[in-house]
């Protein structure tokens, strides 16, 4: 189990390490969009825009459909919602981290009130 949300995990990681793809994901939450567009957007080829959105259909985050000459985008069934649950984890761990930190520096600033310093 745990290898298996770890190889989901790397391709979604992976799929979202690039700003023109987190750019894609963004642009498709508005609305559907062909890859001629998507590709004009982001002033690239369409062959780019073919990389970019083959790695993402194979993160689940983006499918799309040909239909005649025009293949259309649109947001893929992952929600990355085990991928959040997993920041979530960690983001909880490094809030009660620097809650401590911030315990330990005002109990520092007390004592160099204490002390006269």
């Amino acid at each position: 189990m745990v290898q298996l949300h770890q190889a989901r995990f790397d391709t979604s990681f992976a799929a979202l390490s690039d700003a023109t793809r987190r750019g894609v994901l963004e642009q498709l939450g508005r609305s559907d969009a062909s890859i001629t567009d998507l590709a004009e957007t982001f002033r690239m080829t369409l062959t780019g825009m073919k990389k970019h959105i083959s790695v993402l259909e194979k993160a689940g985050l983006v499918t799309s459909e040909k239909v005649g000459r025009v293949r259309t985008c649109r947001l893929g069934i992952s929600r990355l919602e085990q991928e959040a649950e997993w920041i979530e984890q960690y983001r909880q761990l490094w809030d009660a981290r620097f809650d401590r930190l911030d315990m330990v520096v005002e109990e520092l600033k007390n004592r160099e009130k204490s002390d006269g310093r």
